[in-house]
């Protein structure tokens, strides 16, 4: 799966409009007809973001990493201030090549593992240049 496009989080100066929550949860099974009505109101910055900074939104193609609930043309809210660790999905950058895949660290090397059994795991090989460029914590997809 490669990174299609990036685009850096612009948050506007404006106040920002909030969403009204019209209920807490929604239940997948039977509706209940007792569940309390809120007009809670949400700001989906606040919920999505960490560090408005540090935060991009790249698009991504292929089919890699559907396993993991990343489709063609899904957007990643990647933080790049988050330190990569062990089973994060990441925006890497091998030998100049941008890529989204899960980071494994072994006791014999780096690995990014793709979420799709059709496609090989990557095995980096010691010499070559692996930047980790940030954190996906968030996947965008239409229904």
């Amino acid at each position: 799966m490669k990174v299609e496009e990036v685009y850096q989080y612009a948050p506007t100066m404006q106040p920002r409009r909030l969403i009204s929550a019209g209920v807490g949860r929604v239940p997948a099974g039977f509706p209940s007809p007792s569940q309390d009505y809120s007009d809670t109101k949400i700001d989906l910055n606040q919920m999505l973001i960490k560090d408005e900074l540090s935060t991009f939104v790249v698009r991504v193609s292929g089919d890699s990493m559907e396993d993991a609930g990343i489709f063609d043309g899904d957007e990643l809210i990647v933080d790049r201030s988050i330190e990569p660790h062990d089973g994060h999905v990441v925006i890497a950058v091998v030998d100049g090549e941008m890529t989204v895949k899960r980071l494994r660290v072994t006791d014999t090397g780096v690995v990014l593992q793709a979420e799709n059994a059709q496609y090989p795991d990557v095995t980096v090989p010691e010499l070559s240049d692996l930047v980790v460029w940030g954190v996906a914590t968030r996947c965008l997809h239409r229904l």
